[in-house]
């Protein structure tokens, strides 16, 4: 098994950054799920309409830390693609944050 990460990795696309925790599942240390945010660069993610949060739906849980970084940078990536169907960055650009 991979050695785990050191803290939130980040993930830089289309001038935003996409942060992932991914952490173990308490209650099964084998399985990883992950929490994320979308800022702009520089952003103050305490302040609300900074960011753009998103998590692993309901039960989604991963083998590997790893695994679960790469499935929160996709998803990020399609919430700044526009192409996610229920997130947008829309209220980060509007807002000029």
């Amino acid at each position: 098994m991979p050695a785990p990460q050191n803290g939130p990795q980040k993930f830089d696309h289309e001038g935003f950054e996409i942060h992932v925790n991914a952490a173990p599942i308490e209650e099964n240390a084998a399985r990883y799920t992950y929490t994320a945010y979308i800022c702009h660069p520089g952003a103050n993610p305490a302040l609300p309409g900074h960011t753009v949060h998103f998590h692993a739906d309901g039960e989604e849980t991963f083998r590997t830390e790893q695994e679960a970084l790469e499935e929160a940078a996709h998803i990020g990536r399609s919430i700044i693609d526009g192409t996610h169907p229920d997130l947008s960055v829309l209220s980060l650009v509007t807002h000029g944050f």
